[in-house]
């Protein structure tokens, strides 16, 4: 009898993130991360017309978001296509977005974008890109699917700024990379992004006094954590594009 194959870490994602599909976890995390996810929106300056990415999209919430922002316009019809790792979280998405024209969702990994070259004016990633195992071929690939001049804007919960943060950095059944706001700069200038700049976005969504948290160690730590903020980072693509698979650049 052989063992059973050990799982990779694509597939241990795909397992967890089910699971969180399954316990209603997508509605939750529009709960959530709304406040901090329409502030981001905000700074994006979206546009009619513009192609838009959402990776690691969950169930879909911030991709219907986007898509009424780039919806038809002078410029043409917007898309907006949404990919994640889980595919009982696609299939959510794909239900919950049927009056939806302008929005496609796929299965995929954020080492492997299944999209061509030099396509999305503007990329938005919430609160999945610490669990990506392997961040430099996910930001390899981001700017692979980067239209030249794209822009990029990635928020995360979890980072080093915030202490707070780290209290349920425990509770988690995947790893995760816990990094500074100016490691993550220079990861992103490593990839060749330019005007690399991050803010910290608050979360103003009121805490009632009675609520209830498992993931912090007091209500008052997680009033906190709001305060302090998510981390917003955001940088650009050159004027530069891929060249199509097969061709190598030397």
């Amino acid at each position: 009898m052989t063992a059973n194959k050990p799982q990779s870490p694509d597939e241990r994602l795909q397992h967890e993130f089910n699971r969180w599909a399954d316990d209603g976890e997508g509605a939750k995390m529009e709960r959530h991360h709304l406040d901090i996810t329409e502030k981001t929106m905000r700074r994006m300056d979206l546009r009619p017309g513009e192609r838009v990415l959402d990776l690691g999209c969950g169930s879909g919430w911030a991709t219907r978001l986007l898509a009424r922002m780039v919806g038809e316009g002078p410029q043409g019809f917007g898309q907006v296509v949404g990919v994640d790792i889980a595919d009982e979280m696609v299939r959510q998405a794909r239900a919950a977005s049927k009056e939806f024209d302008n929005v496609m969702f796929i299965v995929g990994s954020a080492a492997q974008i299944p999209w061509e070259e030099n396509f999305f004016d503007k990329v938005l990633s919430v609160e999945s890109f610490y669990y990506y195992p392997d961040q430099d071929r996910a930001l390899a690939e981001l700017f692979r699917v980067m239209a030249p001049h794209g822009r990029l804007f990635i928020l995360i919960n979890l980072y080093k700024d915030n202490p707070y943060a780290l209290q349920w950095v425990p509770k988690l059944k995947v790893p995760v990379h816990v990094r500074s706001a100016a490691e993550y700069v220079e990861l992103l200038k490593k990839h060749a992004f330019g005007n690399v700049e991050y803010a910290l976005i608050s979360d103003d969504t009121p805490t009632p006094d009675n609520y209830q948290t498992t993931s912090f160690h007091s209500l008052d730590d997680l009033k906190a954590f709001k305060r302090i903020g998510a981390l917003l980072l955001m940088a650009s693509k050159p004027d530069v594009r891929n060249p199509a698979p097969g061709y190598t650049i030397y």
